[in-house]
């Protein structure tokens, strides 16, 4: 076969949906997995169990792929360039990737091609927090680990000196950033080629929960058409100027005075993008692939004039199958999505998919999937 082995590190969800994309266009996928029961290794054939932090696990499974991308951002980036240095296309490349495990070296980078970010700077200790929230507004502050964090881990807000030690006790660099008092928190989703190709979803609103994700909203609902432009543009152009190749979130603020502030970038497909499986001509999924492949990109445009995403998170309630009779007999247009974990309370476990020309109602059987999934919908 001709077909070319697209190499996925992480078994995550991302890695699962990414090689579900894969199957009609015959790409064939090797996943190097922490675990044989990580989500994707669940469904992948060529799967290599090892640790993605060491340099010859990498080296050996790289070397039955034609490109190497992945479904999380914390691959080394000296054995990204190492890789690349021995003739391997990874994809988003080194120099790309590092803007998103990094997030000091994000905040710099996007200062310098003129980005709107929050007020920000790297602090030492909590004295320096004093004087950071002093140089502004005052507090609160958002202090951040500068890498390993993500779904709200390693992000604190503070109101004070006697509450901004415990960020410093992970031994990384602390960034600080002005609390935004933002209207709602949106993103702008795109995809890039090699040779430069690019196309824009659009921008959704991210609904967020104990700084989880919960719902997603596509399009934005109210958002203003020359604002949702800006934030199109603006994504792009990051893609661009940092070079990623494949998928691009880059999560806004949208201001209460009607401007959009850059919050977090992520380089790989992502949970504000999920809705693109059942609500757009080509999901994030599928023009991820594409794009790593250097083939052309398929069309973003949504197909019904609304879709919603809700999160499935684990509760109390382990066995979710029971629940799908419920919830198929209900609502038949639902799309259900799991991953294939073990249900714990606050995991997220899989998603559903709610589409239609109502956004009330597109909202209400979403929420009530979710939640009757969950556990805590009875009826």
């Amino acid at each position: 076969m001709t077909f070319p082995v697209v190499g996925m590190v992480g078994g995550g969800q991302l890695a699962r949906m990414t090689h579900e994309a894969g199957i009609p266009l015959g790409i064939r996928f090797r996943l190097l997995s922490d675990t044989p029961q990580d989500s994707a290794a669940q469904v992948v054939s060529d799967v290599v169990v090892g640790d993605y932090r060491d340099l010859d696990t990498l080296r050996t499974f790289a070397r039955g792929c034609d490109v190497i991308t992945f479904d999380h951002e914390h691959v080394p980036t000296a054995h990204l360039r190492a890789l690349e240095a021995e003739g391997i296309p990874v994809r988003p490349g080194p120099d790309a990737l590092e803007h998103a495990q990094d997030k000091g070296v994000m905040r710099a980078r996007l200062d310098a091609i003129g980005v709107p970010c929050p007020r920000h700077r790297i602090v030492a200790d909590p004295a320096d927090v004093v004087a950071f929230a002093a140089e502004g507004s005052g507090f609160p502050v958002v202090l951040k680990t500068v890498r390993g964090g993500y779904d709200g881990k390693g992000v604190w807000v503070v109101d004070g000196a006697d509450e901004a030690a415990e960020p410093f006790r992970a031994g990384v660099p602390v960034l600080a950033e002005e609390k935004v008092d933002f209207a709602r928190e949106l993103a702008a989703n795109v995809v890039r080629s090699p040779h430069g190709q690019a196309v824009a979803y659009p921008v959704v609103e991210s609904v967020q929960v104990n700084g989880v994700c919960d719902t997603v909203i596509a399009p934005a609902p109210g958002l203003d058409p020359d604002l949702a432009a800006a934030a199109q543009e603006l994504a792009l152009k990051v893609a661009a100027e940092l070079g990623v190749v494949g998928h691009l979130a880059v999560e806004l603020f949208e201001t209460r005075d009607g401007r959009i502030l850059v919050n977090e970038l992520a380089m790989r497909p992502h949970n504000s993008g999920h809705w693109t499986m059942d609500g757009a001509v080509t999901s994030q999924f599928a023009n991820h692939v594409r794009a790593v492949l250097d083939l052309p990109l398929g069309d973003p445009r949504p197909r019904p004039p609304w879709t919603v995403m809700a999160n499935v998170l684990g509760g109390d309630y382990p066995d979710m199958y029971t629940a799908y009779l419920h919830c198929m007999a209900r609502d038949p247009q639902l799309k259900i999505h799991m991953y294939g974990k073990d249900v714990k309370p606050g995991r997220k476990v899989g998603h559903v998919n709610t589409y239609g020309d109502d956004l009330a109602d597109v909202r209400e059987r979403a929420a009530h999937a979710a939640g009757y999934l969950r556990g805590t919908i009875q009826e």
